[in-house]
């Protein structure tokens, strides 16, 4: 599948997708949100790929944002349907992706380039990056989940600092609130990404993305139940049974992703 602003790169069981607009710093335009859209239900949709990291080309951004350029001529009506159908189609899809998404931010992340690694499951981050949700300062606010997804990370002090501020973060104060699980030299940051997806490809594909659909319903009033009835229905997967087989057993478990 041939994409004008991503590249696609497998490794393995990984699949990387980089958003490649460096010239713009990476901004996500309507042609790009729709090849997120294609490249992400496909690599969701592929049997050999198990997980997938999320990069911006060049060292200077993950995404700046988004292209301010488009949202000229928007009234209430179809700014609101703008906001809905994106996240529909790329934001909420990779946070309820049944595939583990680590985004490995780069240089800034503002504005829906944050947003963009909210939704993913995990991020890593490289020493020079940056973060922040600047949009009141064109007198709006997140609209890509970011009111949500930060308040969930970081809790509401600071996530209402951030947004009412439109203050950027150092990648060292992101790991500091638990906006970011690592930070690490530029040089090694898909490394990192790769490691920790490594390890994650060795347990049970369909425990991982109950695992992930379960903890984000975390906070809703569902999100128990949903976490019971996630725990049972692992019994009737063959993976289960191997698994706790091979504990007994002392060997190591042979899951088939059934």
């Amino acid at each position: 599948m041939s994409f004008q602003n991503l590249i696609i790169e497998d490794k393995g069981r990984i699949r990387q997708i980089t958003i490649n607009r460096e010239s713009k710093l990476n901004a996500l335009n309507k042609e790009t949100i729709a090849e997120l859209h294609t490249a992400f239900a496909d690599a969701f949709g592929d049997n050999t790929i198990g997980g997938i990291i999320l990069t911006g080309a060049g060292s200077k951004a993950f995404v700046a944002g988004a292209d301010i350029a488009e949202f000229v001529g928007l009234d209430v009506e179809s700014a609101t349907a703008v906001a809905r159908e994106n996240q529909k189609k790329v934001f909420d899809l990779v946070a309820n992706g049944k595939k583990p998404v680590i985004a490995a931010v780069n240089g800034f992340a503002l504005g829906g380039g944050l947003e963009l690694a909210l939704a993913s499951h995990i991020r890593v981050a490289s020493s020079n990056a940056k973060m922040g949700l600047p949009e009141v300062t064109l007198g709006l606010i997140p609209g890509y989940g970011g009111t949500q997804r930060l308040t969930k990370l970081v809790g509401s002090g600071k996530a209402l600092e951030m947004i009412l501020t439109a203050d950027m973060i150092t990648a060292d104060e992101a790991y500091r609130v638990g906006l970011v699980n690592y930070v690490v030299a530029p040089e090694e940051l898909i490394t990192k990404a790769e490691e920790i997806l490594n390890k994650i490809l060795q347990r049970a594909p369909l425990a991982i993305a109950a695992a992930i659909n379960a903890v984000s319903a975390a906070g809703t009033p569902e999100g128990f139940e949903i976490e019971i009835n996630a725990f049972g229905k692992c019994f009737g997967n063959e993976d289960t049974k191997e698994g706790i087989a091979a504990f007994l057993e002392k060997r190591k478990p042979e899951f088939k992703g059934k």
